[in-house]
């Protein structure tokens, strides 16, 4: 009898389970789990042994608790002396190892037992009463105040409410300072996270690329922004000023998959996250990116160079998209058919694809960032983003916005690089699907090489648009819409205008087209009444100034010229003015270029005989993404929108990016891919049907149906 109550009793007491196994994205996640799960069993882990790229050991520090020795009766003063000097902790034989492996880190449990009881509660351990350094600090200016240990403490605690010190932990500080000793031991949090999103969104407020001068930026893998262990970097350049803003470190493989990874990981528990909760979230990231509108406006111009209010613009256009996003359950609602047959109901739903990626250009750093995750995530999928890198900074605060909203570690994924990490992209197993705008060449490359792999693919790539203005057009309208489409963001948008046919001639417009040019402002972006800002690189103002040269070469006039234009102040930037060129034929080289390619501040002119000879041009010109007509009649603007191959046309407004519910539409060989982007079309590109026919018998009544 009394050997089952001892045996009942050992079987009540707590027991300390060993964290379950798995695969991490690098140390110190593995980490973070194994130290988490430990305090929630009531033991503390440490680190026994590290080789930071191979392998970490982690064992259980038993926090100050001894042996359990029966003190003997008879026992002398000496004998308690040398058995309390012999009574140190014995090493509790729990341990856990990660090792690396193929990337990832591999943890598995060597052995989980205990030797000891588990801690009744986590103050029982030295380590939960530690301050940190800024509480050390705030306690020297407390004690110079004044104030008395237990004010201190409380005081402390108004900030961290998890402070587990008492006022004895304070007095011992105050010691330790007035032996002029100021060192603090780092620790985390013993406490279980109450929530992984907000740690998540502190852990990034202060990140430690940006300590680097010029700082990296970071890749976001799993929730955290963490440096590249790449030694290749790409140096991002503000046009205006030529300084380097900031390095772009091209992610390494075992980065790449990791990211792939963690995408991969957070998408079941995403796919599952009810709708209208994925739906506050996008909420919640509207309203931040609104509170942050200027910082990130500023960001933009100093990496792309393009005006302020252009990047305004940017940022608005792409906050449409948010904002379509957080009533997109509307539009995955399904289909259902009852009684399709005797007693069957057949009913689709939509549901994501997993893991999707994108790949995005330079000419708007924030929108189409935002026109592809923010629809794929609220969708059900998982993201990985890479944005253009040559201004990535835009790209990697909305994620930074992101996670503050709530998005959960995982959802969104960043990598950084060129040619071979948007070949990784097309390449990887677990990436479902792939959204890219940007050049035609790399376009074309990325639909062939992706589609290959059986990826869904979106592909919007090159392109420039016309206008047609015909002699009856209002005059100051259509001047104004030309300028504004045709110069605005320095011509470096696929949505710029490049090319004018004018029907009838070109004289009745040139000089008051060139009075309009010539007054545009040419200065850096930061100027707040600034026109026309710096292109994006030497590169691209070397090649603009070819173009030009060679349209002139080949029979153009020159009408405005601004090759030679100076900028006081900033004589290195990349400065380009408003440049005008007439007597542009479809043959010249000029032409083709500049319609297949971003390009700069160029307006090409051209002249017709009538509509019909317009209508030819666009149409011959297989990069002809938009057209649009000026005109004051209703007949003349018909005839062209019936007749035009375009994927979008403006009457008497210049093309610019639709809104996001509705769709944005391309023709080959501009747009190459399952769906296009926006509107229903992008939500079917992220989500796939699932048809469920079912049937119920009443089994209790043994009855039947035949189908």
């Amino acid at each position: 009898m009394m050997d089952i109550e001892c045996s009942s009793e050992l079987n009540e007491q707590p027991q300390m389970l060993p964290p379950p196994p798995g695969t991490f994205i690098d140390r110190e996640e593995l980490i973070q789990h194994v130290g988490e799960f430990a305090v929630s069993q009531g033991y503390v882990v440490t680190i026994k042994q590290s080789k930071r790229d191979k392998v970490v050991v982690l064992g259980c520090d038993r926090g100050g608790v001894y042996r359990n020795r029966r003190k003997p009766i008879d026992e002398s003063a000496e004998c308690i002396r040398r058995r309390r000097t012999g009574s140190r902790l014995t090493n509790c034989p729990f341990e856990v190892v990660g090792k690396k492996d193929d990337g990832l880190w591999v943890l598995t449990v060597k052995n989980g037992t205990h030797n000891h009881e588990p801690l009744k509660d986590i103050a029982e351990h030295p380590s939960a009463r530690r301050f940190s350094e800024k509480e050390v600090l705030l306690i020297k200016e407390m004690t110079e105040a004044g104030l008395k240990p237990r004010q201190i403490l409380k005081r402390l605690r108004q900030s961290n409410p998890d402070l587990l010190s008492t006022p004895k932990h304070v007095y011992n500080v105050k010691a330790k300072l007035r032996q002029g000793n100021m060192s603090v031991r780092n620790y985390k949090s013993l406490k279980p996270q109450k929530s992984a999103v907000r740690n998540n969104y502190l852990s990034v407020m202060e990140p430690s690329w940006r300590q680097h001068n010029p700082p990296r930026v970071p890749n976001l893998i799993g929730g955290r922004f963490v440096d590249s262990q790449s030694f290749a970097s790409i140096d991002v350049i503000n046009p205006a000023t030529q300084e380097v803003v900031s390095q772009v470190p091209l992610t390494t493989n075992e980065e790449f998959r990791a990211a792939v990874f963690a995408a991969k990981r957070a998408f079941p528990s995403w796919r599952n996250t009810p709708s209208t909760i994925r739906q506050r979230i996008m909420f919640k990231f509207q309203e931040l990116i609104r509170r942050d509108i200027d910082k990130l406006a500023m960001n933009i111009t100093n990496e792309h160079g393009k005006a302020l209010k252009d990047a305004y613009d940017d940022v608005l256009c792409g906050l449409e998209v948010v904002e379509h996003a957080c009533g997109l359950a509307n539009l995955q609602i399904g289909e259902f058919v009852s009684n399709i047959s005797n007693g069957v109901d057949s009913y689709s739903i939509r549901e994501p694809l997993g893991v999707c990626a994108g790949i995005c250009p330079f000419d708007f750093p924030a929108m189409i960032p935002l026109w592809m995750f923010s629809t794929a995530v609220t969708c059900g999928n998982t993201f990985i983003l890479k944005p253009s890198e040559k201004d990535p900074g835009a790209a990697v605060m909305l994620a930074e916005l992101a996670a503050e909203a709530g998005l959960p570690n995982g959802v969104l994924n960043i990598v950084h690089g060129s040619n071979e990490i948007i070949s990784t992209i097309c390449d990887d197993d677990d990436i479902k699907a792939v959204s890219f705008v940007g050049p035609s060449t790399a376009g074309s490359y990325v639909y062939s090489r992706a589609s290959a792999k059986g990826k869904r693919v979106q592909c919007n790539i090159g392109a420039k648009n016309h206008a047609v203005v015909m002699p009856d057009a209002s005059m100051d309208t259509t001047l104004n819409a030309l300028v504004t489409a045709g110069f605005g963001g320095a011509g470096q948008k696929r949505m710029s205008l490049s090319t004018v046919v004018f029907v009838g001639g070109l004289t009745p417009w040139e000089d008051k087209l060139v009075e309009r040019a010539q007054a545009l402002r040419v200065q850096p972006g930061t100027e707040p009444d600034t026109d026309i800002g710096p292109v994006i690189s030497k590169q691209a103002k070397e090649l603009i100034c070819r173009l030009i040269q060679s349209s002139v070469g080949s029979g153009a006039k020159l009408v405005v010229d601004g090759r030679n234009i100076l900028v006081p102040g900033y004589e290195h930037g990349n400065f380009i003015g408003p440049t005008i060129l007439s007597n542009v034929k479809v043959s010249m080289e000029c032409y083709k270029l500049i319609q297949e390619e971003t390009c700069g501040p160029v307006l090409l002119c051209m002249e017709a005989d009538n509509i019909e000879e317009a209508i030819d041009i666009v149409n011959r010109n297989k990069y002809g993404n938009g057209a649009s007509i000026f005109t004051t009649s209703g007949v003349t603007a018909r005839k062209f929108q019936t007749e035009i191959e375009v994927g979008q046309v403006g009457i008497n407004i210049p093309i610019s990016a639709p809104f996001p519910f509705s769709c944005f539409t391309s023709l080959k060989p501009l747009f190459a891919g399952d769906f296009n982007f926006d509107g229903k079309a992008g939500i079917q590109f992220y989500t796939q049907i699932k048809t469920v026919s079912q049937q119920w018998k009443d089994v209790a009544a043994g009855t039947s149906s035949d189908v």
